[in-house]
């Protein structure tokens, strides 16, 4: 390796949350295909995304496995101080779900529409959890319930929970469902406490979920790091999708104490596509967990960005429309993903947009996100009202 392409930083301390989607950053760490850089990911597990966030920002941690719209929360300064940060790449797509606990479901609230039947007329009684207020289950929590009539903010109780917490706080009856990533949901399937209602896969095909983020300052100041960290993750996405072998070997390691701390049969199944609702279906999905699908699931598109600006803004989190395409090109570190893309012989698509159509049939592909914003039946023009306290 050229002096001018050495990594800058040598050790690298990369944070996660205990999820199956981790599993890349973990497994470039395990398998030493970080050393194949120049570098050494050091890995640190903590318990809240708002943990990730404050370590990172203040630089205790150099860069972490994030929620995507986590990410432009710092950058808008929602809820918190503004901060510039940087999308190095997609770690993921699909593999979350949305879990009503068993008390809804004797009730006859097994998905959408069932729910919106018990919950109509009686505003704010029901109360659902996310991980994060400007995250990915935040997103998906309020745009699933949206599609079936229901006003997120004015008929519920939403509050913000550790995902790890989610299954006690649910058997425990503090609240009547939450979203969050595997393999929760189907913790909560296996111990009988909750079934699940919906996929987020079935929200949106092929969505982008969990990122590799830092500041932008530590791009400014690490560009041959950050790269070599992107090329390590790409391969680790690479081994694990490369057999049914590989992955399974990968889902044992994760599933242990330093990890995610479950059992291989709870983390399994979904990670592999193997989904039941803990009302007696069961499915093979083909939108399920992809950690790298040949590459597509790990390009930033300026257009996965830019959505979740539009929904931070439909839910009025942000009280007007931001430069969506300026911001996104500004956060998504494009050029140096695309020269990651070729140290580890990864193709990267021609566009930085892509279209997608998600479950209310409403087509998204980034050309004119303020019309899309201001579209919806139901969102909120002013600032929404704070998110309850996380327990």
């Amino acid at each position: 390796m050229s002096a001018g392409l050495r990594p800058e930083k040598q050790t690298v301390k990369i944070g996660f949350n205990p999820l199956t989607d981790c599993a890349t950053v973990v497994m470039a760490s395990v398998l030493g295909m970080d050393e194949k850089y120049g570098i050494k990911i050091v890995l640190r597990k903590e318990a809240s995304w708002a943990g990730v966030r404050d370590k990172l920002v203040s630089g205790e941690l150099d860069a972490a496995h994030m929620l995507y719209g986590m990410v432009y929360g710092a950058q808008l300064g929602v809820g918190w101080q503004q901060k510039d940060m940087a999308i190095l790449m997609n770690l993921n797509r699909n593999g979350q779900a949305i879990t009503l606990s068993r008390r809804l479901a004797e009730q006859g609230a097994v998905d959408g529409p069932s729910l919106a039947a018990l919950m109509q007329g009686a505003p704010r009684t029901y109360t659902f959890a996310q991980t994060f207020p400007t995250g990915t289950h935040a997103m998906w929590l309020y745009y699933w319930l949206a599609a079936n009539g229901v006003d997120p903010i004015r008929d519920a109780r939403v509050i913000t929970v550790p995902p790890t917490q989610m299954v006690a706080n649910l058997s425990a009856g503090h609240m009547d469902g939450f979203c969050a990533g595997e393999p929760w949901g189907h913790r909560a399937v296996a111990d009988g406490v909750g079934v699940t209602a919906a996929t987020s896969q079935q929200i949106w095909p092929d969505h982008p979920e969990k990122v590799l983020s830092t500041t932008a300052a530590f791009v400014k100041h690490h560009p041959n790091t950050c790269r070599a960290l992107v090329a390590a993750v790409l391969d680790a996405g690479k081994w694990i999708e490369a057999s049914p072998a590989n992955k399974l070997a990968a889902l044992e390691i994760l599933a242990g104490h330093s990890y995610v701390n479950t059992t291989r049969d709870v983390i399994a199944p979904r990670a592999l596509g193997h989904y039941e609702n803990g009302l007696g279906e069961s499915w093979q999905d083909p939108y399920c967990l992809q950690f790298h699908a040949g590459g597509a699931a790990n390009f930033p598109y300026l257009s996965d960005g830019m959505w979740f600006m539009t929904q931070l803004r439909r839910w009025g989190l942000v009280t007007r429309d931001p430069e969506y395409l300026a911001v996104a090109s500004h956060v998504h570190q494009i050029g140096l993903y695309r020269q990651a893309a070729e140290m580890s012989g990864t193709p990267v698509p021609d566009s930085m947009l892509r279209s997608s159509k998600l479950m209310d049939g409403v087509v998204w592909d980034g050309r004119d996100p303020r019309a899309y914003a201001a579209a919806f039946a139901i969102r909120h023009r002013a600032q929404a009202p704070a998110v309850a306290a996380t327990f």
